[in-house]
């Protein structure tokens, strides 16, 4: 090519232009710099065809340390970047200065595309109708969430079709699990009404970490279980490649982002509960599919049809409340009614919540806990279950272990903190405990949680003959009822009116 960055019908250009026009002119008129059009006159000939190379303008300032100390570190350590080799040169020789970053970038990059090893390629798929689903899980705590003012640590279990682009979303509570898994993907396909020929999950690894050979292999089978119960076939990507699940990988910087801006556009990112998150979560997926109704649409006819009902999407286990009223499972100690100390109870443990069985019978609902960080057991306590023993015993609240989840809101743990600053410890246990009962009693939780905040800030103690007073059942007078009995003749009438209508 004649010229630097000069084409064989720019150069005819010129050539026809120069007949009659000067230099610069000519140069403009072919679309390119007058500098190159100098240099074209100077020497017509193509690049490839010069004797000689183009010059150095400036002395190489890598030339005594390139072959000898960074081309060696290159080899010895492919995946080393540019700005740590940049770093350890100017250790080693401080007099090169910070000026060298950007060359040794430039010469780096050019002696990895010549010498450097194979890297892995990207193979860009065509996706069918109906083929490929695929499961992911993201984190959630850069949004910094909150639920009534504490921050909530969770993640989101995304689901998505490769073709058409629909999304479905769900709030988990714990870590990537098999359960958290379950529900998730077949909230998604029921809302979907259809499933996928496949399913690709990542490898599960938060949810295989510290399990033995025969746990994890009973993951594995309960995964393949899973995915035959609905007709896909269930697949993997490998570990560490995460571009294998590249349909949802990108998504969900995508979701992420889109549920960024909602919060910003609510003004708020705290929410009163659980459920209106999940639905403010809900709503945002609900949009981007709309966006995508037509290809969803295409999609959905080439779906497997749904079987009659849904497979399990919670783990069982069986365990024995003790006299403490409560069982241990998973290292957290979860408080029942004490009626049914000393019975074995089926537990259906889902990512956010347990269902106690009694044999069939279904029993309460529970939060589900999880262990503290550093391997400690956790607490779900509900003080209903055990009030009306703490009453009997109320110094057993003082050692209690799990007294700070005992109380159902912060205001009752600052009012019982307060009192033992001020107050014999008997005294303190049996108001404390006299207040829990008073809430439960009378159903005013927050009414009650309310009172003692204000309380605490003007710096009072709670009386309890005040909080009964304030707290008391409204009195209602019960209406009069006047019954007016009608004489006997009324039903000789009503006979003798109904023979006369018969004949």
């Amino acid at each position: 090519m004649p010229g630097r960055h000069v084409t064989d019908r720019q150069m005819r250009l010129y050539m026809k232009f120069r007949r009659t026009d000067p230099v610069p002119i000519a140069a403009a008129r072919a679309g390119f710099s007058a500098a190159t059009a100098y240099r074209i006159e100077r020497d017509p000939r193509p690049q490839s065809q010069k004797d000689m190379p183009r010059r150095r303008r400036r002395p190489d300032p890598l030339a005594a340390v390139w072959e000898s100390e960074i081309v060696p570190l290159l080899r010895s350590a492919p995946g080393l970047r540019p700005i740590a080799v940049s770093e350890e040169v100017l250790r080693r020789h401080p007099e090169l200065g910070a000026g060298i970053r950007r060359t040794l970038e430039r010469r780096i990059r050019n002696w990895r595309a010549l010498h450097g090893p194979e890297q892995d390629v990207i193979f860009r798929q065509i996706h069918q109708p109906g083929r490929l689903g695929l499961s992911d899980f993201t984190d959630m705590g850069e949004l910094a969430v909150s639920i009534a003012g504490a921050p909530l640590e969770h993640r989101l279990y995304h689901f998505r079709l490769a073709y058409s682009g629909f999304e479905h979303a769900h709030v988990v509570l714990g870590g990537e699990s098999y359960v958290a898994l379950a529900e998730g993907l077949q909230d998604a396909l029921w809302a979907l009404d259809g499933a996928p020929h496949e399913h690709r999950s990542d490898s599960l690894s938060a949810a295989f970490r510290n399990l033995d050979r025969n746990a994890r292999d009973d993951l594995t089978r309960r995964y393949e279980a899973l995915c035959a119960h609905y007709g896909m076939e269930p697949s993997r990507n490998n570990p560490g490649l995460a571009h294998e699940n590249g349909s949802i990988e990108g998504a969900h910087g995508h979701l992420k982002a889109a549920i960024a801006d909602a919060l910003l556009l609510r003004g708020s990112r705290d929410f009163a509960d659980l459920a209106t998150y999940r639905g403010f979560v809900d709503e945002v997926v609900g949009r981007r599919n709309a966006r995508v109704a037509p290809r969803i649409d295409i999609e959905r006819a080439a779906l497997r049809s749904l079987p009659p009902r849904r497979t399990a999407d919670h783990e069982e286990a069986i365990v024995s409340v003790t006299s403490s009223s409560g069982f241990v499972l998973r290292k957290v100690f979860y408080s029942v009614p004490s009626r049914l100390i000393g019975h074995r109870l089926r537990v259906r443990l889902y990512d956010d919540r347990l269902e106690v069985y009694l044999g069939s019978s279904h029993q309460l609902t529970l939060s589900r806990g999880r262990r503290k960080p550093d391997g400690r057991h956790g607490h779900v306590v509900d003080y209903r279950h055990v009030i009306h023993a703490l009453r009997r015993k109320p110094m057993a609240l003082l050692g209690l272990v799990y007294r700070d989840s005992l109380f159902p809101r912060p205001a009752y743990a600052r009012t019982f903190e307060a009192m033992l600053a001020r107050q014999p410890a008997r005294q303190a246990c049996r108001t404390t405990v006299e207040i829990l009962a008073l809430a439960h009693e009378r159903a005013c939780e927050a009414e009650l949680a309310s009172a003692l905040e204000a309380l605490l800030e003007a710096g009072r103690l709670p009386d309890m003959a005040e909080l009964r007073a304030r707290f008391m059942p409204d009195i209602t007078t019960l209406p009069g009822v006047v019954v007016a009995h009608p004489a006997l003749g009324t039903y000789d009438d009503i006979v003798t009116i109904h023979r006369g209508d018969v004949a």
